[in-house]
């Protein structure tokens, strides 16, 4: 059973989507018709900008997922199922028709608004911690002072926590102390995935209310709850807690392979979901990565 897969922030890169725009028509279209809805060129920005150029929430976001899902359009992707990395998750909803091209970009300009917004005026941070269980991780959390959580269960002994600065940094010494192999300071704008991103959630609340979302061609597997979701208002709710709450990618991957998949690929730009899955599933399944035609 076929599975697509699509990335979210921190995939970006220089020149990305240049080739499909200057290459294919619809491609061109679509990100056209992007500028137009965003009211700038973000299209310069992912052809001509430098990296740092990128890093800008409100900018990274909207151009990773017009890169996925404008690549997913031109290869005709027919999924079975679907599963995002955060951001990623409006990729695939899009992806999978449960929302129009337009409103999807929409929702995720806002969504970046609002959390570039949060991360300017309540600081926090984030670390990779690796080389601990899942139950570890969170046991160091609890311990830890202060607001810090799991955010990513990316695969197993790789989890990213997340919260405010000192207890990010209180947490990463008792990890260590616990045995973890590295615990990693990140560099990022704010605490992505925990309860510090909650002021942005009021805007993005309106937005995603106001947007039409219908039953999925295919069953997409949410970070929120990591289950097959198909239900159009619990797929809004489920985007909305996935602002405070952890990307459950290893449980996502995992009840995935439990319900047939067999074959993985990674639509958008860079390949870090390939190095996720392929550890998650034990390199059982085959995996590509496809960031461009």
């Amino acid at each position: 059973m076929k599975a697509y897969v699509f990335p979210g922030q921190g995939s970006q890169f220089p020149g990305m989507a240049k080739d499909l725009y200057e290459n294919v028509p619809a491609a061109k279209e679509m990100l056209e018709k992007a500028n137009e809805i965003l009211g700038f060129r973000i299209t310069d920005i992912m052809f001509d900008g430098t990296a740092e150029d990128l890093k800008a929430t409100k900018v990274t976001q909207p151009a990773i997922f017009l890169h996925s899902v404008v690549l997913a359009e031109c290869l005709g992707i027919q999924p079975e199922m679907v599963a995002g990395h955060s951001l990623g998750e409006f990729s695939a909803l899009a992806a999978a028709k449960a929302i129009k091209f337009e409103d999807a970009l929409r929702l995720v300009a806002i969504r970046a608004r609002e959390m570039q917004i949060c991360c300017e005026n309540v600081p926090g941070g984030m670390a990779a911690i690796i080389g601990l269980s899942n139950e570890q991780v969170e046991e160091v959390c609890q311990k830890a002072e202060g607001t810090v959580l799991p955010a990513n269960y990316n695969c197993d002994g790789q989890v990213v926590i997340s919260g405010e600065k000192e207890a990010v940094e209180r947490a990463c010494v008792l990890a260590k102390e616990a045995g973890a192999k590295r615990a990693l300071p990140l560099a990022v704008s704010g605490a992505f995935h925990s309860p510090l991103m909650q002021p942005a959630s009021v805007e993005l609340a309106k937005a995603i209310e106001a947007t039409e979302i219908v039953a999925p061609v295919c069953p997409i597997y949410q970070n929120v709850t990591a289950r097959a979701e198909t239900d159009p208002q619990t797929i809004k709710a489920n985007l909305l807690a996935q602002l405070t709450s952890p990307v459950r990618w290893t449980q996502s991957v995992k009840n995935m392979l439990v319900e047939g998949a067999d074959y993985f690929m990674e639509v958008g730009p860079g390949n870090v979901l390939q190095g996720l899955v392929k550890r998650i599933s034990g390199g059982i399944v085959t995996i590509e990565g496809k960031d461009r035609l």
